[in-house]
């Protein structure tokens, strides 16, 4: 399962409910002890590298560095073009290219699931229409794009 930068953030959030931050320390939990293959990619890096308050910057990057993660993928160009599709067919807004790229990262590195807390782009019954519409068209197998809450079996 790839993990969006939402996921990562929402683990150490002060300003979330508990259940939410408990439910995303679980699955980070669950990764590490092998339950579930976890993959984040240079995207989640660059976003987390961006948080302007250091001390929370330096907290979270601590955080990815502890996670047993499968890999840490890279963009290549069949990413941009899934991605840039995603967006010409109006599925992501353009400024929201990074969420793009996550789906994209996701469908061409061949993995299952994409786990978000971003209802606005990702967590949305349109947006895993389209992208199964999409992903059908160009050859790229069906992903599921879910919270934290639908991954974890135990809750």
């Amino acid at each position: 399962m790839y993990l969006d930068t939402s996921v990562i953030s929402f683990a150490l959030s002060e300003d979330i409910p508990d259940d939410d931050r408990n439910i995303a320390l679980k699955l980070l939990e669950e990764i590490n002890n092998g339950r579930y293959e976890g993959f984040i990619s240079d995207v989640v890096i660059r976003e987390l590298g961006n948080t302007q308050d250091s001390s929370k910057r330096d907290r979270l990057l601590k955080l990815v560095n502890d996670i047993e993660l499968n890999d840490i993928l890279s963009v290549d160009e069949e990413t941009d073009r899934l991605a840039d599709k995603y967006i010409g067919e109006g599925i992501i807004p353009a400024i929201y290219r990074d969420d793009a790229l996550h789906i994209a990262l996701t469908s061409v590195k061949g993995l299952d699931i994409l786990v978000s807390w971003n209802f606005k782009h990702l967590v949305k019954h349109k947006t895993r229409v389209a992208v199964a519409g999409v992903n059908m068209l160009l050859g790229y197998k069906t992903i599921d794009i879910c919270t934290p809450w639908e991954v974890i079996e135990d809750v």
